[in-house]
Parts: C-alpha cells; structure tokens; sequence
C-alpha cells in the first residue's frame, strides 16, 4: 500500500489552523491514519473494528 495512493479525509470540525488532527483513508481491508500536520510522516494500520471501536470511545467522551 502505498499512502500516496490513498484518499486521506480529516473530520469536517476540524479548523483550517492546522490544529491536533488526524486524517483516514480506507482500504479494502484496513483504515489507515495520519497525523495531519506530518502527512508524508508515518502512518498506523487498524481493522475496521478497532477503528470503530476508537470512533465510538472516542464519541461518548
């Protein structure tokens, strides 16, 4: 997988000032993630269910 390759999303409330954001890209088989402020930096592998699982800890905070 080249991460080039992938089309990478940040959340729409996300502010333009580049503030502490990540962004995703789904694959077939994975979601990719980011930090947007390094994008040619490393980026993180996970299952669609860890993700999900993330996603929704992350919503009840």
């Amino acid at each position: 997988m080249n991460a080039n390759d992938l089309t990478w999303r940040k959340a729409t409330r996300s502010l333009s000032n580049g503030g502490e954001c990540i962004e995703v890209a789904i694959t077939p088989a994975t979601i990719a993630v980011r930090d947007s402020k390094n994008p040619n930096g490393p980026n993180l592998l996970v299952t669609r269910e860890s993700f999900r699982h993330f996603a929704d800890t992350i919503k009840s905070l």
